[in-house]
């Protein structure tokens, strides 16, 4: 023994020099109810007594902060714990569809908690649906986990969600040499599973020597005896909430004719706990003389009460686990606690079809004397589980191994699966040019493809199916596994249907168009469909300088001019698909005329159209050509020419490119104002033209708190590409869009 104890302190010593001396173990406790905060509550208090060698952060959820479940948030503040984050998590309904909502909301909220608090490890506790939702996110942030009373079995779905906290954690604490065996057979490490004994337990084997005659007064009123009275928890049971709440009305019959005062707590938040309180009510337990409905008693004076009760019934694991310390009679009723190891206390009542069976139960065992129990802990978990902590080697790789027992190799291996790369069809509807590629899961344009747009909607589709059922083919050759297609077109799109409701005069023939089912029909792949603009930012959120910004805005500078607004890393559509038309933002009365029929949008001034418009007038003034360019006679006049001749010289062609320049910065401190993204990507290929004179018009014109915004030029060579891509390969790999 004196070995092992001077083993076990030398490899204490050598993990605090791991860690380094002087960095204390930052320990996140998070409970959800009054339940769990029993078995939690010594270990705070034991962490809180080591300052040394531990920093303690408490976060409250789950119905903690409910008040029909009795606020029990402050026991928590009333021992003296600072609660660092309150969570509320808690879907009212109460039935299995709130439940599900609550998890989903806890994982909307813990990421950025988990973020500010950066524990080293976190403390979950049993088989709630909130302490799952605690243990995923936690496993996804990789921050270690510690799963206490893991490896038990009992009832319901409370035995699956047990299990799955049990895969996601990286150390154990159970209670029992079961429950040990069990995790080891579920194939966890050996080395990172304690047998410490129930928290709960260092509490309860101390208990009996307060005073308790004045709780009980308290809570059952001054007439009462002890041995002379009933605590009764009864939960509903969430895989059969109907037979449950069966069995409970039988259970308040029962007790009703058994004539003894009871003290009866309100059931947990589970699904079938509002029918549960409905027939509580409709049998007038609440105005009973004989018994007092309460939300919620704190833990130390619910151990006096059912230390000195004739009896406990119900469903709670409270009765099969803490009561067995004090050798209190114990009837535990129908399927919940199924599986639960048990002191000879306990009387099982698995089924009942009428009161009488319940009633049966409540002679037999009321009034009765038991041994104690210990078969939950000897009352010295916590310095167990202290230690245990402090052994942790946060070196040590965060990643869980898993101890499965041998099996046969399987040797076959498809190499045509292990070459092939995982692919999107991509294709680019533009004004001039109809693009498909192959492009990779990281953005590579393996292959590309490029004819001139037909004017006609025959034509254009006919030729969009030539070329994706070619690419399709190709991609065999170059082992690539097309994952699906998407579209990036000009105009204004449905992307839940995949129809392009309207266009610009730029794609002619291209209103009300069903693009999503002729390609899909043709390919038997997925189809995503998408504006241009939006599509630009897809691309530049998961390839460009959008990658992990939550918040930007993205402008395409060329034929036309278009964009896309990702807000809060979502894209923004707009309730009737015309989000981010921003090429249309009016930037003056009484400017030229756009496609779109008004006067002086973005588009009339900085588009490639318009200053096309504007070149031909020069020319036809002789007013472009200045030394050093020339034009065949035959060549059409384009926005090149007036850039060039602005290049060299041209007064008038600087002066057009300079109110060209102005329009569009008038129209990024637009849209600073309106949706204050803090960064802006200038695409296409007019952004290097555009971008000094963007961010001279954003000092001169914007307001201060936005000026600070980032205004860059996208290096991205085909944003519409690789933004129909990322529609593909956003979905398969389970991005939200």
């Amino acid at each position: 023994e004196v070995y092992f104890k001077n083993l076990s302190k030398q490899k204490q010593k050598t993990i605090m020099e791991k860690n380094g001396n002087n960095h204390k173990l930052r320990v996140c406790v998070a409970t959800c109810n009054r339940a769990d905060y029993s078995k939690l509550a010594p270990i705070m208090f034991g962490i809180k007594a080591e300052p040394q060698f531990f920093e303690l952060d408490v976060v409250v959820l789950g119905s903690h902060l409910i008040d029909d479940y009795g606020n029990t948030y402050r026991m928590i503040e009333q021992d003296d714990f600072d609660i660092h984050t309150r969570l509320h998590t808690i879907v009212r309904g109460e039935d299995e569809a709130a439940m599900v909502e609550s998890v989903g909301l806890a994982l909307v909220k813990l990421p950025d908690v988990l973020n500010r608090l950066k524990p080293d490890i976190m403390i979950v506790h049993g088989d709630r649906f909130d302490a799952l939702a605690l243990a995923t996110s936690a496993a996804l942030m990789n921050i270690r986990i510690l799963h206490i009373e893991g490896g038990e079995v009992s009832g319901t779905i409370d035995d699956s969600i047990r299990h799955a906290i049990t895969k996601l954690a990286h150390y154990h604490v159970c209670c029992t040499r079961s429950a040990e065996q069990h995790l080891i057979a579920m194939c966890e490490d050996h080395d990172r599973i304690l047998l410490a004994g129930c928290p709960s337990y260092d509490k309860l084997l101390s208990a009996k020597n307060k005073d308790y005659m004045s709780i009980i007064r308290v809570w059952l009123g001054e007439d009462v005896k002890t041995r002379d009275y009933i605590v009764a928890l009864q939960h509903p049971v969430t895989t059969d909430i109907k037979h449950s709440i069966k069995m409970f009305e039988l259970t308040l019959d029962a007790l009703i004719s058994f004539n003894k005062r009871t003290l009866v707590l309100f059931p947990n938040v589970d699904a079938g706990s509002k029918e549960m309180v409905r027939v509580m009510r409709k049998k007038g337990i609440e105005h009973h003389p004989n018994f007092r409905a309460v939300k919620h008693v704190p833990f130390d004076q619910f151990i006096q009460l059912v230390a000195h009760a004739g009896c406990m019934i119900g469903n709670s694991s409270c009765g099969v686990r803490e009561v067995g310390a004090f050798g209190t009679p114990v009837i535990n009723l129908g399927t919940r606690q199924t599986g639960r190891e048990t002191g000879e206390n306990v009387l099982h009542v698995r089924d009942a079809d009428t009161q009488d069976k319940i009633l049966h139960a409540l002679q037999l065992q009321f009034g009765k004397q038991y041994p104690c129990s210990k078969i939950y802990g000897d009352g010295n978990a916590v310095p167990r589980i202290l230690k245990f902590l402090k052994s942790i080697d946060l070196k040590e790789p965060l990643q869980k191994k898993f101890c499965f027992p041998p099996v046969k190799d399987n040797i076959s291996q498809d190499i045509d699966h292990i070459l092939e790369t995982q692919s999107a069809l991509a294709v680019d509807l533009g004004g001039t040019n109809l693009r498909v590629a192959i492009v990779s899961m990281k953005g590579e344009i393996v292959k590309k493809y490029t004819q001139l747009n037909p004017k006609t909607y025959e034509d254009r589709l006919e030729l969009i199916l030539k070329m994706c059922v070619e690419a399709a083919s190709e991609a065999v050759n170059v082992n690539c596994r097309i994952l699906g297609v998407g579209i990036s077109t000009g105009g204004r799109v449905n992307p839940r249907e995949g129809i392009v409701l309207h266009s610009t005069k730029l794609i002619q023939e291209w209103s009300s168009v069903d693009l999503r089912t002729p390609v899909s029909d043709a390919l038997h792949l997925p189809v995503w469909v998408d504006n241009d603009g939006n599509c630009a930012a897809l691309a530049e959120r998961k390839f460009g300088h959008g990658k992990g910004v939550e918040n930007f805005v993205t402008l395409i500078t060329g034929t036309g001019i278009g964009g896309g607004i990702v807000h809060q890393h979502e894209l923004i559509h707009g309730s009737s698909f015309c989000a981010a038309e921003l090429g249309h933002i009016v930037v003056s009365l009484d400017g030229p005329e756009c496609l779109c029929g008004s006067q002086g949008c973005i588009e009339a001034y900085a588009s490639g159209i318009a200053l096309q418009r504007e070149a031909k007038k020069l020319h036809d003034d002789d007013l472009l050509l200045v030394e050093g360019m020339s034009m065949k006679k035959e060549e059409i006049v384009s926005a090149a020419h007036l850039i060039q001749a602005a290049k060299l010289g041209n007064t008038k062609a600087e002066s057009i490119l300079r109110t060209a320049g102005t329009a569009l910065g008038l129209g990024v401190v637009n849209i600073l104002h309106t949706v204050n993204p803090s960064l802006v990507i200038l695409s296409g290929v007019l952004a290097n033209h555009y971008v000094n004179a963007v961010k001279d018009v954003i000092n001169q014109q914007a307001l201060a708190s936005v000026k600070t915004v980032d205004v860059v030029v996208s290096n991205l060579a085909d944003p519409a590409l690789l933004g129909a891509a990322s529609l593909v390969l956003d979905y398969t790999t389970r991005r939200i869009y």
